[in-house]
């Protein structure tokens, strides 16, 4: 396919060129369970990596599931987890392939999506929708990186710019609901800024 292969992953989590990599769940996770929009449910984390906002979400007292296409990042979730002393199920898988026995209550995504080359987007939107059930919601943390190429068409990542328009057209109303903006941004120890949306699955 386009883009990052597995191969790409493993190399970058074996050598530790993770530079997306906090250290710790991100302080929107924080931010949105303390404040109550996010309650234990059925969740999915795309994209988990070495897992921190599982054992967040686990320790929280969620049903989580962790998805990665990377058996390293695998094994760290795995690691992380047992180092916490909490539960969570980890699927090593493509996201593009990967389908739950049963629809989530709520998916969160930070790194899934800005990982994967643009031309899968669409792709990985009908994934999303299948993966939430109707009336549950979709935690996102959209990437922003307008990168210098780009004032030439080049496109460059991982990660992946998420234009706000771009995901409006990706996650399109009927199938989504959008709150108003402005949304909340955050920063990241990387140098990025990602906006924080909060969709319903239609």
């Amino acid at each position: 396919m386009a883009g990052p292969d597995k191969d790409f992953w493993e190399e970058r989590f074996s050598t530790g060129n993770t530079p997306w990599d906090r250290g710790a769940s991100s302080p929107q996770l924080g931010a949105w369970l303390a404040s109550g929009v996010l309650k234990p449910c059925r969740i999915l984390v795309p994209g988990c990596g070495s897992g921190y906002e599982v054992v967040e979400l686990a320790l929280a007292g969620f049903e989580v599931t962790g998805l990665d296409y990377s058996d390293r990042a695998i094994a760290r979730a795995h690691e992380n987890l047992k180092n916490a002393v909490v539960n969570a199920t980890l699927a090593q898988a493509d996201a593009l392939e990967w389908q739950p026995d049963r629809p989530f209550d709520a998916v969160y995504e930070q790194t899934c999506l800005c990982a994967l080359y643009p031309d899968h987007w669409q792709r990985y939107a009908e994934q999303l929708h299948r993966w939430i059930a109707p009336g549950g919601r979709l935690f996102a943390l959209f990437v922003q990186m307008q990168r210098e190429g780009a004032a030439q068409g080049y496109v460059q990542g991982p990660p992946y710019h998420c234009d706000i328009n771009a995901m409006r057209a990706l996650l399109p109303e009927p199938l989504w609901s959008w709150p108003k903006p402005p949304y909340a941004r955050v920063t990241h120890p990387a140098g990025l800024e990602e906006l924080a949306v909060v969709l319903a699955r239609r």
